[in-house]
């Protein structure tokens, strides 16, 4: 055959090609940027401990900066060994079945777990910081109190709940385990995330992005300390499936992206799934327009597993800086008093944000030197941000300026 003809055959062969693509696209793939390629996952060969959320050599800086009396990191210390959370008299509330429904109705357990597991994310942080065991041993008793009698979450709050909690309790024990002689349970304990945990947050949620992206976050962090390289690999896919699609960026086309699996095949779902706003803009999110506190969820939840993937040895920020950093200056520029016009949410947004921005700030704009003056702005007028009594604590303590 002669080369013309094999090249008027090859083009016969991509026009019909075109075609078909063209055919086939659903009405929300129209005018959206296409799909990129996933990089792979790429859990490390060994694991980093302690290693989910915060290192050594953050915990180091951390306490030095302590001891110095240096602020901001001295006010936060001081909110923090304030804090109900930090108390050396607590008692652990743990019970067999955590019953949690919509809106926390009803609520059986579910305050009460979520705020041991805080409560052991502090005192592991006092033990660091003082080195006084006796935070130690009351980290551990809430963790032995809780991976002696758990076995589910149920009702239709669980998988979040699963996550939140999930989220809080392995950056505790990776502190304990890694820096504490003397943690009998720990076996245990890692039983406990392994099969009481795990399958509930493992695969993910079709419901608002919050919830998988806080679920992510709690396999990320339960992946580690379990040193699971399969399921550290299958979070982080979610992960990136999940991201695009929950912070918009124009050059995602006329319509936001949208996860695998989701099933939002048209426009008009696509926009109800973004609470019925229909104009986009670097940096909406899938639920400003729902308010901004699930809106803050899923941000801190975004932020703590690039931390996490990042002490890893997997620098996830470079693949999603340019979401977070529009994500957090949007939010931030009207959460600081700008008018928000009609075209956005129908110009109100409601409640606030939360003490979410130190750790994407910290990434963002101290390590890669990206300016994101409204969030620096924020940031520091929040300073020391507290905790959402939920699964975010502590973050000016931890993260501030923390260059490790």
């Amino acid at each position: 055959m002669r080369t013309g003809t094999i090249r008027r055959g090859l083009g016969l062969a991509t026009a019909l090609a075109a075609l078909i693509t063209g055919l086939s696209m659903t009405p929300a793939s129209a005018g959206r940027a296409a799909p990129q390629p996933v990089p792979a996952a790429a859990a490390p060969a060994a694991f980093t401990h302690p290693g989910v959320l915060v290192s050594r050599p953050q915990l180091d800086f951390v306490r030095a900066k302590v001891q110095a009396g240096a602020q901001p990191w001295k006010g936060a210390y001081d909110q923090m060994m304030a804090s109900k959370y930090a108390s050396l008299s607590r008692t652990a509330k743990p019970r067999a079945v955590v019953e949690c429904g919509s809106y926390s109705n009803p609520n059986y357990g579910c305050t009460d777990e979520r705020e041991d597991a805080i409560a052991a994310y502090t005192l592991s942080l006092a033990w660091y910081i003082t080195q006084d065991s006796r935070y130690a041993a009351k980290a551990i008793e809430l963790m032995d109190a809780w991976s002696a009698v758990i076995k589910d979450h149920t009702n239709s709050n669980a998988p979040l709940q699963t996550g939140w909690a999930g989220s809080s309790w392995p950056r505790a024990a990776e502190i304990i385990k890694y820096t504490y002689s003397g943690w009998p349970n720990a076996g245990r304990f890692a039983t406990m995330l392994r099969d009481v945990y795990l399958p509930k947050v493992i695969n993910g949620s079709n419901s608002n992005g919050n919830w998988e992206l806080s679920m992510t976050e709690a396999a990320i962090g339960i992946s580690v300390f379990l040193e699971d390289r399969t399921s550290y690999d299958k979070a982080v896919g979610k992960f990136r499936g999940r991201v695009p699609a929950y912070i918009y960026l124009t050059s995602d086309g006329a319509l936001p992206r949208t996860a695998p699996g989701s099933g939002l095949d048209t426009r008009d779902k696509i926009i109800n799934y973004w609470q019925g706003q229909s104009t986009f803009m670097d940096g909406l999110s899938q639920e400003t327009c729902r308010d901004l506190t699930h809106t803050g969820y899923g941000l801190s939840a975004i932020s703590h597993i690039a931390e996490t993937g990042r002490i890893q040895g997997q620098d996830l920020y470079p693949e999603i800086a340019d979401r977070l950093r529009h994500a957090l200056g949007l939010h931030a520029k009207y959460q600081l008093g700008a008018a928000v016009p009609s075209s956005l949410c129908g110009g109100s947004l409601k409640d606030s944000l939360g003490p979410v921005t130190e750790v994407g700030f910290n990434a963002l704009h101290n390590r890669m030197g990206i300016a994101m003056t409204n969030t620096q702005t924020l940031t520091e007028q929040r300073r020391p941000a507290g905790t959402d009594n939920l699964f975010v604590a502590w973050e000016t303590l931890t993260h501030a300026e923390n260059p490790s």
